[in-house]
């Protein structure tokens, strides 16, 4: 296997909490070299986040995995001449902050790109950098609200609910570095900087495909369903008698009667369109409600996966880490943080031929690097920084 495929790009990394810091996670995870800016004043948030293990989050391992901490206070002028310093240096900035503040610092597009002219600039906001709702606050349970798809989860008679995990955070990541990779292209054809205006909503409301379109044929909004699917019968979550779950989609005709047969009930063939079978979705799910209700999950799962059937668990945190098929792809990494405590981490998604992620896993301290960057990047002494670090710029 070859080197990482982003190994000499360089990254830094001037944003807080969760969607930003994965796009810079996960260029980091393929060989970018990524370096965090923290306030030397507590760091970044997720630092403090529950669980705590000895006095630091069990989620920032996760998710500063691959970078180095420097602290800087980007309040401070001396501190933002600092960051430009390692701008010069830099292939692609990350950042989160509002464009406001960004502006208020002295570190927005223009003003990076004058240090270094094949810059490329990630700028995700709440709302993006235009419009008139661009210098709003926003946190993804508000964005998933703004996009959405809040509206559209929960039981039809319930109110609107949030979605078991702050989704939005964690698709911006991923579209955040897919639309870094464009920008590299696009940069490399060119040799031009790239601003890259990335709203939190917009990759969501991209991700919901369905929603503006069936909108626009219809006039109608799409409504809470619950567990059911508006355009797929049987479709949904069903207790078994052991009192577990199982999701169980019949999404083609060829999947409708490998499951009539399953369940011995082919006195429903009649059913063959999706349109017949929601229009009975009573009478389908009842079947299936029926015949799952009388078995154990590992015998429904055995025998649906034996005829074919898409079905699965419905998993805890503990079914995940232990399961075979999980342990086989490696899709969960065994590791130690940095104080030498055993922990447990999500590894990265996807298998290639040609290269894998970086093994790195431990997270850096606040500031932990912030003397040896400083000092090869910018060509800093001993005293230099001691003076910094007695002013408070830096940690």
């Amino acid at each position: 296997m070859s080197g990482l495929p982003l190994e000499g790009l360089r990254v830094l990394d001037l944003s807080t909490i969760l969607a930003a810091p994965m796009i810079s996670s996960l260029l980091g995870e393929f060989g970018a070299t990524v370096i965090k800016i923290e306030n030397p004043v507590g760091g970044d948030p997720v630092r403090n986040y529950p669980p705590l293990r000895g006095g630091e989050s069990a989620m920032w391992t996760q998710y500063s995995r691959n970078k180095s901490s420097v602290g800087i206070d980007l309040h401070d002028s001396q501190g933002v001449e600092l960051v430009k310093g390692l701008v010069r240096e830099t292939d692609v900035v990350v950042t989160n902050f509002r464009p406001s503040t960004l502006r208020r610092f002295g570190l927005d597009y223009e003003d990076l790109i004058a240090v270094n002219d094949r810059l490329i600039l990630l700028h995700l906001t709440a709302y993006g950098r235009t419009g008139p709702y661009s210098d709003r606050p926003g946190f993804a349970r508000v964005l998933e609200a703004f996009a959405g798809l809040t509206h559209r989860t929960g039981n039809p008679d319930g109110p609107p609910m949030f979605s078991g995990y702050p989704i939005a955070d964690g698709v911006a990541g991923m579209y955040g570095a897919f639309a870094v990779m464009l920008a590299i292209r696009q940069r490399d054809l060119t040799g031009e900087s790239q601003l890259i205006d990335l709203a939190l909503y917009e990759p969501l409301l991209r991700m919901m495909e369905d929603f503006i379109p069936a909108y626009g044929a219809t006039g109608a909004s799409a409504t809470r369903v619950g567990n059911n699917n508006p355009s797929i019968a049987p479709n949904g979550l069903f207790r078994t008698a052991d009192d577990q779950w199982i999701v169980l989609p019949a999404s083609t005709n060829q999947m409708w009667n490998r499951l009539l047969k399953f369940i011995d009930r082919e006195d429903l063939s009649h059913l063959d369109t999706m349109a017949a079978r929601i229009a009975n979705r009573d009478v389908v799910d009842g079947a299936v409600e029926q015949y799952i209700s009388a078995h154990t999950q590992a015998e429904l799962l055995h025998g649906l996966h034996a005829a074919g059937i898409a079905a699965g668990p419905v998993n805890t945190a503990n079914d995940i880490v232990s399961d075979e098929h999980i342990i086989a792809r490696g899709s969960i990494l065994e590791a130690q943080d940095r104080h030498g405590n055993d922990t447990l981490l999500v590894s990265s998604a996807g298998r290639f031929s040609g290269f894998g992620p970086s093994t790195s896993v431990r997270e850096p301290g606040l500031g932990e690097h912030t003397d040896e960057i400083l000092s090869k990047a910018l060509g800093l002494d001993n005293s230099q920084l001691n003076r910094l670090r007695a002013d408070g710029v830096i940690s």
